[in-house]
């Protein structure tokens, strides 16, 4: 089965996107993290070349986006 894979958003460092890679795995969705190989030879955490997509299955793409968009606003659950 062929499934398109979608950027639901970025954020700004390797930290971060584990953090959100978590609280999306916690919820089912399956989440690939994608960044600039530079920001691992260098040890970049900052700025441009730090950044990391955030890369979700096509039909899990709305919730992933929800997710997201809560922890931005400081909700970590759902049940708020």
């Amino acid at each position: 089965m062929d499934q398109d894979i979608v950027n639901v958003g970025s954020v700004s460092g390797k930290i971060e996107a584990e953090i959100v890679r978590g609280l999306l795995e916690s919820r089912g969705i399956q989440v690939w993290l994608v960044h600039e190989a530079a920001a691992t030879i260098y040890g970049l955490g900052v700025g441009p070349l730090a950044q990391v997509d955030l890369m979700v299955r096509a039909d899990q793409a709305k919730q992933a986006a929800d997710v997201i968009e809560n922890y931005r606003t400081g909700i970590t659950s759902e049940d708020d």
